[in-house]
C-alpha cells in the first residue's frame, strides 16, 4: 500500500509541539527521530559534521546522509510515496523541516495503527 505524507513538509500547524521542538532543538528531535526507528541515537551526528569536513577538503555541498538515509528508511517502511531525488532535495534545502516531518510522520505512523480486537457475545 502507497500512501503520501501524512505531515506537510512546511506545515508546522500538524503538530505545534514538533515544530517547537526541532526549531529549539532540533539536535536532540534528530536523535528522537532516529531512536524512533531503532537506529544509534547519534546517528544524527554525521549531518551535523558531513558539512564541515566535506568543506575543509574543498567539497561546497554535501546531502546530510543521515538525514536522508532515515528518510528513505521511513519511506520505506510505511510505504509512503516518492522517490530518492525527491528526497535529497528535500534533505538538502531544509534540514530543520526534514527532520520535523520525519517526526510527524514517526508520531503519526505509531499511533495511528491500533489494533481493535472485538469479542463476540
Amino acid at each position: 500500500m502507497t500512501t503520501e505524507w501524512n505531515s506537510g513538509l512546511l506545515n508546522c500547524c500538524d503538530d505545534l509541539s514538533s515544530c517547537c521542538y526541532g526549531f529549539w532543538c532540533c539536535p536532540c528531535l534528530a536523535c528522537s527521530v532516529s531512536g524512533g526507528l531503532n537506529e544509534n541515537h547519534c546517528l544524527p551526528l554525521c549531518d551535523m559534521c558531513s558539512p564541515a569536513v566535506m568543506s575543509a577538503i574543498g567539497i561546497p555541498l554535501c546531502v546530510p546522509p543521515a538525514g536522508l538515509g532515515l528518510r528513505v528508511a521511513l519511506r520505506h517502511k510505511y510505504g509512503i510515496k516518492g522517490s530518492v531525488c525527491k528526497d535529497i532535495a528535500t534533505s538538502c534545502i531544509c534540514v530543520w523541516c526534514n527532520w520535523c516531518q520525519l517526526h510527524r510522520e514517526l508520531k503519526y505512523q505509531t499511533n495511528s495503527h491500533g489494533v481493535v480486537n472485538l469479542q463476540p457475545k
